[in-house]
């Protein structure tokens, strides 16, 4: 079955819910919803990554994200992600019990030290695709070829075969066109056998397609799910659980679907 992940940023300025859950007991409050409403998992970010968005130190990032990490795992029985590309962000997070690492630069920010810090502590971290330059023309090759540098560096390191998951990266440094056709062709992540994290919940793409600000893209959102379940992604990063969860339910069950004695 689908899992959901529940996204709870505690900056002031991520583009869609930016300052709503920067006081820790807002925080946890809107957790214990998600969780109620379905989420697997709850995924922290103490900086945003939208486009234009201001650097954060790690020791800022530390301090807003490893408070609302040890209330979570002290009040409620879920798996936390550390949203970060920051290593000793990671470090303190894993240390206060964030059982996933999530980094959307696959491990290339800086030294390339996230994934050392995810087999030294022998947790699962999500890979996602990103670059820093524009694709050339063949994009799927070379998103591809970035994902396979990832999991190359996360070997090297230690981390174990299970505990590499892989995320395309929509959203990051590609236009919208790219981001469309990434979404077709979303087995260019899924065929490398890895559990893949789909991450479109409310982003560009969806606005761009629809006309619609951050708050009304719950129903492009779901589509975008719906597809992604089918092309085998495993894990759908999310602001809206409810909604979200039960179009997954939906889809699973329909996918599942067997006639008595077989098809």
């Amino acid at each position: 079955m689908t899992k959901i992940m529940g996204i709870l940023n505690v900056t002031p300025d991520s583009f869609s819910d930016g300052g709503n859950y920067v006081d820790i007991e807002q925080a946890v409050r809107h957790a214990k919803q998600l969780v109620a409403d379905g989420a697997d998992a709850i995924d922290v970010g103490g900086e945003s990554t939208r486009p234009g968005a201001s650097f954060v130190s790690a020791e800022d990032e530390i301090d807003r994200v490893v408070p609302v990490i040890r209330r979570l795992k002290r009040e409620l029985d879920i798996l936390v992600s550390i949203d970060t590309y920051k290593p000793e962000v990671a470090e303190a997070a894993v240390r206060a019990g964030a059982d996933i690492i999530n980094d959307v630069w696959g491990s290339k920010w800086g030294d390339g030290s996230m994934v050392e810090v995810a087999a030294r502590h022998d947790v699962p971290i999500i890979l996602m695709h990103n670059r820093s330059e524009p694709h050339g023309p063949d994009m799927l090759a070379e998103v591809r070829a970035d994902l396979e540098d990832s999991i190359r560096l996360a070997k090297q390191a230690g981390v174990s075969e299970n505990h590499i998951w892989l995320d395309p990266g929509i959203g990051f440094m590609k236009t919208h066109q790219e981001n469309l056709f990434l979404m077709r062709h979303l087995s260019i992540t899924t065929d490398f056998g890895y559990p893949v994290l789909l991450g479109t919940s409310r982003k560009s793409m969806i606005g761009l397609t629809l006309g619609l600000p951050a708050d009304q893209r719950v129903e492009g959102t779901i589509a975008t799910v719906c597809y992604g379940i089918q092309q085998g992604c495993e894990w759908m990063r999310v602001h809206d659980v409810q909604a979200v969860k039960r179009a997954a339910v939906m889809m699973d069950t329909m996918l599942a679907a067997e006639l008595p004695g077989g098809e």
